[in-house]
């Protein structure tokens, strides 16, 4: 698995709800996209930087979206270029699903 970290400076800091309304207009962009898992949407505390945390499948699914097409769309949304950061996920805690997962199989 991997995760996708993405992250911008905003020109100018918004508010948490300026952030809500704007993520929930993009979120059903990303529904159905190949291979992605998961996405969380980021805000920090002062509203002068946003993004996302992404869980992939692989490397490969992650950048079939991480696009010139994409980062146009994010200049355009918020006017400011996108940073991506990649890292291998080998582990991941699901306490909700009471579960570990590891890249090629499901422990309990």
């Amino acid at each position: 698995m991997i995760i996708a970290i993405t992250s911008f400076r905003l020109p100018e800091p918004i508010t948490r709800e300026q952030a809500r309304s704007i993520f929930l207009s993009t979120a059903p962009t990303y529904r159905g996209v190949p291979g992605l898992l998961k996405k969380h949407y980021l805000l920090s505390e002062d509203g002068t930087t946003a993004g996302g945390v992404y869980l992939w499948n692989s490397k490969a699914d992650a950048q079939a979206l991480y696009t010139e097409a994409w980062r146009a769309f994010v200049r355009g949304k918020y006017r400011t270029d996108p940073i991506v950061t990649y890292f291998d996920s080998p582990v991941l805690v699901d306490n909700v699903a009471e579960q570990v997962f590891t890249d090629d199989l499901q422990h309990s």
